[in-house]
């Protein structure tokens, strides 16, 4: 993560961001009243891999080209003051393997992250933002395809730390990093296909990644942009940053 605060819930397994909206006027009918509050707070899931990310990243010990340590699960999970990260042990192990090495002596898991199995998954997510964000709205649609792509990084940019991931991706799709972290004001909420670790295959994605970043020459029709419409990125934010 980023280093800045926000709000999760950890609910039947599942790890789910939360969200809070609220429009300059509105409010809640509740049967025979009227609740002047026309805030709304609502749960999305979230790849339990932004979460451990960092401190799967401090566990190694990595110095300049040394790749690091192997540790085991609950030694990286388990960081004192912080118990809620141990909650997460249940999910870590399923989830870490696709951007991680593994070693395993006897019934005994040992981990270690990986920045290129990193890489290609914050690719692999960049992708599948960049497909579903055309169709929020007319608007989205009728942006280019390099103005959709920096969404895309942008967004997956609001999980990251600029060094070295975000560096990384922007580096990745030849886009300027300043610009990226600028963006991170809005935030958006999307639900994707790929939202999940199980959905990413390292293998098959190691070979569509440099052509899916390709950009066509062919230019295509431009949707006629909604009159009046909002744009999503204004309707959300984190609910620990509403006081922005």
């Amino acid at each position: 993560m980023t280093g800045n605060m926000a709000c999760y819930l950890f609910i039947d397994g599942v790890l789910q961001e939360l969200h809070w909206f609220k429009q300059s006027y509105g409010s809640w009918f509740l049967g025979d009243y009227v609740c002047e509050d026309g805030r709304l707070y609502t749960a999305t899931p979230v790849d339990p891999v932004f979460i451990l990310l960092p401190i799967f990243e401090e566990a190694r010990m990595k110095k300049g080209d040394d790749l690091g340590m192997f540790r085991q699960l609950d030694e990286i999970v388990y960081i004192d003051g912080y118990p809620g990260y141990h909650s997460l042990l249940s999910i870590a192990e399923k989830s870490m393997q696709i951007v991680c090495d593994l070693k395993e002596i006897g019934s005994i898991k040992f981990f270690r992250l990986n920045d290129l199995k990193v890489l290609r998954w914050l690719t692999y997510k960049v992708h599948q933002l960049k497909k579903a964000i055309p169709t929020l709205d007319k608007n989205y649609a009728a942006r280019d395809e390099k103005d959709t792509l920096f969404d895309a990084v942008s967004i997956v940019g609001e999980y990251l730390k600029e060094e070295p991931w975000l560096n990384l991706l922007c580096s990745k799709f030849k886009l300027n990093l300043q610009e990226a972290v600028n963006s991170q004001d809005t935030e958006v909420v999307l639900h994707s296909n790929g939202s999940g670790p199980s959905s990413f295959n390292p293998v098959q994605e190691s070979n569509k990644v440099d052509k899916k970043t390709v950009r066509t020459t062919r230019q295509t029709k431009k949707a006629k942009v909604e009159e009046n419409s909002k744009n999503i990125k204004d309707m959300f934010s984190r609910a620990a940053r509403k006081g922005r």
